[in-house]
């Protein structure tokens, strides 16, 4: 590879069939393989390229995509294995900058494998970034393949008929359609590259050796001794035979190419393992080595991608599949783990360990499990398209610390979660103390809130530990969801009920009071000295039976969601022999509504009871678990029964105008920085967010003229210094307030100058505004997760009340509602205390407008709105910061691997 191939951007991403293909800009290196891409082609194929055969079509096309940079021209290839298999390019016309000509190669034998459709979603999104909004081809009518490539790209495409000709022109306007197609390609891929890693044909183990204590050897006797049903071998120099099965020399030396190679030499040789497992055609590598070093992390990554191996690890666990057809446990974890439905893939290995001891005991057990490592390749996100489609899954758990693509995980991850429950322990909460920012919006946008954002709107249910996940977990499986989340609890002692009332609140369910009618039947089925409020106290004295009658009326009860039983053992129920528990049991054990037990007496955390239909209950310890337990079921019944949402369409807003002032902007400052106000008010303009009216003033007697333009109905104005740099103006006493009359106006501004004096460069005058509530709103621009829009109480005391609520923009209408309902302050918006409500549209449209700004423009690092003036009639800004950096734009959605 030449020095000017090294510096070019490079991407590696996956073709439909799974394999990995490389995806650069042309330089004049490649001229030679790209005229033998063309010379190489069947003279149907080259005549359907350019409309007819010639001996110089392969040279000319080669001289126009080798020649130097041009502007409005962009060529990409793809290549494997240092050969090019496709070429996609597009030029701009001279008259019409926005349009450009799209032409596409592949190479002969190589079609329908998805290279061209990689290759044109890659070049749409480089038009995109270079302001080109739509392509155009054309093509003979009897060119089939790439008339089809274009209509199934997602995108609005049209076509115009001129003889034997077609034009089509392909509109490039991002929208929902064209990034579920390029979701549901990239799913199929992702899928298909990770056979060889979940269900090999042939497993190599690379490092096994003769000592017990081992890792290698360890997962070389997990494999055989859990029975794996294809070819297993040991690569190791030194024996013949390790634990029984064959072992050889080097994987060239075997006698069949592994799918899977699992890797378990020092660190210093894992890399020259890699490259030697490329060498032999190994499609998937585990590497359960530790300790890398940069050198070396780096050199084992590019050999999976030169010879286009999914990789897991390294520093991990390993990875098995309990399917009985194939029986892969290539860990080295104390036991196999128990076949079953929950799928798995944790980053510490620790964590894996505790969830597939805690899945075994539960019988739950697991489809498959991987643990990532340090995450190289394989992530989370491929898992759950893995679990999606495996047809054997049907809860996923996840304990991430880090994510890569954040904004594609999402959209994974709310697809998924529509089939099944999608779980996690949410890792890495807590900073070590707030960044120390500088903006409100940037000390609010913890990575608590952050993730958080990312969990709630992809319907993530986020818990705080492995032992509440495995609560959860055995709810979820066993269970129907509640409808709601209205509780009734029953017990047969007054304390354990009242435990689990506080419990129940605490986790934000409801206890309804139950009706005239309900009481009079549970009476009828309980003994004599039961209270049937809630909780119902059936008293020491109840019976089986009747215990069971008191459930059953209370679960076919439309007032309630789920039933929560507090039961402790008296002996009362061992003197006449009853069995609370077998009450239940005796029973069906998944009933139409929720139903959970808690036993104060329980060994363990959680159980699952057998029922006798082969259905389970969950029993709890202590009440806080199952709680706990009930509200993530209610909260994720409530995400399913709500439809998804939609990002509305803004009026007046502008973004070319907005691209425009942020260029401008960091053409003169090319660090970045805050905005000055005049060109702060200039980019809220382009997307119609309100500001309180304004002036701007250098001199006193500006001030006094500004003053009395704007001038409220009371007369007053205030007076806002300004400088470069300036942000918290109260803390610096930068703000007069209630001027009144010409004198007080110019004595505020000479107070400013002079205390300010080789600082200040204006002032801003504004109107005094009118009383209302004082909102804050922002949006941080997260390096990984994408803009955060903020979003809760405001005024000089934001950060110190910390009443905020976040979500990850662009926000779609439900996303709105959430934020304007989550904070504390919210029932104040709502007309709490006899207020009367603001004007929530204008909220909605305040927060809406913000989302669109800081998706539109990826210079925006941060804005600050503080205060927002909310009123029945109005919503205002009155202050606005924003801070602008420079950023090109990224493409969350583009087809690539890490």
């Amino acid at each position: 590879m030449t020095d000017d191939e090294r510096s070019r951007p490079t991407v590696h991403a996956l073709l439909s069939d799974g394999t990995t293909t490389r995806i650069r800009p042309v330089g004049p290196g490649d001229h030679e393989q790209l005229q033998g891409l063309y010379e190489e082609m069947s003279p149907d194929n080259l005549r359907l390229r350019f409309f007819g055969a010639s001996r110089r079509s392969a040279k000319m096309a080669a001289d126009r995509a080798c020649a130097p940079p041009r502007p409005g021209y962009r060529a990409l290839l793809a290549e494997t294995k240092g050969q090019v298999i496709g070429l996609a390019e597009y030029e701009a016309g001279e008259d019409d900058a926005e349009s450009a000509e799209i032409s596409i190669a592949v190479a002969e034998g190589l079609h329908h494998r998805g290279v061209g459709t990689l290759l044109v979603e890659h070049l749409v999104s480089a038009a995109r970034a270079g302001g080109i909004t739509a392509f155009t081809a054309d093509a003979l009518s009897e060119n089939h393949e790439v008339l089809q490539l274009f209509a199934d790209l997602g995108l609005r495409t049209a076509r115009h008929f001129e003889g034997p000709e077609v034009r089509c022109v392909i509109e490039l306007a991002e929208d929902e359609t064209y990034l579920s197609a390029v979701e549901t390609r990239g799913r199929a891929a992702d899928v298909a590259s990770l056979e060889p890693l979940l269900r090999p044909d042939a497993v190599a183990v690379v490092g096994a050796g003769r000592r017990p204590g081992s890792v290698g050897r360890a997962i070389l006797h997990h494999l055989h001794q859990g029975g794996f049903k294809r070819r297993l071998f040991a690569v190791n120099p030194g024996v013949t035979s390790i634990l029984g099965v064959r072992s050889y020399p080097s994987i060239g030396a075997l006698p069949r190419t592994p799918d899977l190679a699992v890797v378990a030499v020092p660190a210093a040789a894992v890399p020259a393992t890699a490259e030697e497992c490329g060498k032999a055609g190994v499609r998937a590598l585990l590497v359960v080595s530790a300790g890398l070093d940069g050198a070396q992390a780096q050199a084992l990554l590019a050999a999976c991608r030169t010879y286009g191996m999914r990789l897991v690890g390294p520093n991990c666990l390993g990875i098995s599949n309990t399917d009985p057809e194939l029986s892969l446990d290539a860990t080295f974890a104390a036991d196999h783990p128990r076949p079953g439905t929950a799928g798995v893939a944790v980053q510490s290995g620790g964590i894996g360990i505790a969830l597939l001891d805690g899945l075994s005991r539960l019988g739950i057990g697991v489809s498959s499990f991987a643990s990532l490592g340090d995450k190289y390749d394989v992530s989370g996100n491929d898992m759950l398209q893995w679990w999606e489609g495996d047809g054997r899954t049907d809860l996923a758990l996840l304990h991430l610390e880090s994510f890569g693509n954040p904004r594609a995980f999402s959209r994974t991850a709310r697809r998924v979660t529509r089939r099944m429950p999608v779980l996690t322990v949410d890792a890495g909460r807590t900073d070590a103390g707030r960044r120390a920012a500088a903006s409100h919006t940037a000390a609010a946008a913890t990575r608590t809130m952050t993730r958080e954002a990312l969990f709630t709107q992809a319907g993530i249910t986020a818990t705080r530990s492995v032992g509440e996940l495995l609560e959860t977990v055995a709810l979820l499986h066993s269970q129907p969801l509640p409808a709601g989340s209205r509780i009734a609890i029953v017990t047969n002692a007054g304390g354990a009920g009242v435990l689990a009332a506080d419990a129940c609140a605490e986790a934000g369910l409801a206890l309804p009071p139950l009706t005239p009618e309900l009481i009079g039947d549970l009476l009828a089925v309980l003994p004599d000295g039961a209270a049937a409020g809630n909780p119902v106290d059936a008293s020491a004295a109840v019976t089986e039976e009747q215990l069971r009658n008191c459930v059953d009326r209370l679960l076919r009860h439309p007032g309630v969601d789920a039933v929560l039983l507090a039961l402790v053992p008296t002996a009362v129920a061992a003197a006449t022999g009853d069995d609370l528990v077998r009450a239940l049991t005796d029973g069906p054990g998944r009933r139409t509504r929720t139903l959970a037990v808690v036993r104060l007496e329980q060994d363990l955390p959680v159980k699952l009871l057998p029922a006798r239909d082969g259905g389970a209950i969950p029993s709890y310890a202590e009440p806080g678990a199952a709680a706990r337990a009930l509200a993530h079921a209610a909260r994720r019944a409530a995400w399913l029964s709500r439809p998804s949402g939609t990002i509305p369409d803004l009026a007046g807003v502008d973004t070319p105008r907005a691209h425009a002032v942020a260029e401008t902007y960091l053409a003169a400052h090319p660090d970045g920085g805050w905005l000055d106000p005049r060109t702060c008010a200039e980019l809220l303009a382009c997307y119609g967010i309100p500001q309180l009216s304004w002036a701007w003033a250098e001199t006193e007697d500006d001030a006094v003229i500004a003053a009395e333009r704007l001038r409220g109905p009371d007369d007053r104005v205030v007076m806002k210094a300004h400088w470069p740099g300036l942000l918290h103006k109260s803390e610096q006493h930068a703000v007069h307030l209630d001027l009144q009359g010409e004198s007080q106006v110019r004595a505020a501004f000479r107070d400013l100058e002079t205390r300010f004096a080789g600082l200040l460069t204006g002032v801003v005058i504004q109107p005094l505004a009118a009383r209302g509530t004082e909102l804050f709103a922002g949006v941080v621009q997260d390096e990984v997760f994408g803009p955060l829009v903020l979003f809760g109480l405001g005024g000089t005391a934001t950060e110190v009340l910390a009443d905020h609520a976040a979500r990850l923009a662009p926000l779609t209408d439900h996303d709105v509602h959430d934020l304007i309902t989550a904070p504390r302050c919210a029932p104040l918006l709502f007309g709490a205390y006899g207020s009367g409500p603001v004007d929530l549209e204008g909220l909605e449209q305040l927060l809406l407008r913000l989302s669109r700004m800081a998706s539109d423009l990826p210079q925006l690092a941060e804005s600050d709105f503080n205060p927002v003036l909310a009123t029945p009639g109005r919503v205002t800004v009155l202050d606005a910061r924003v801070r602008l950096l420079p950023r090109g734009p990224q493409d969350p959605y583009l087809r690539r691997l890490r």
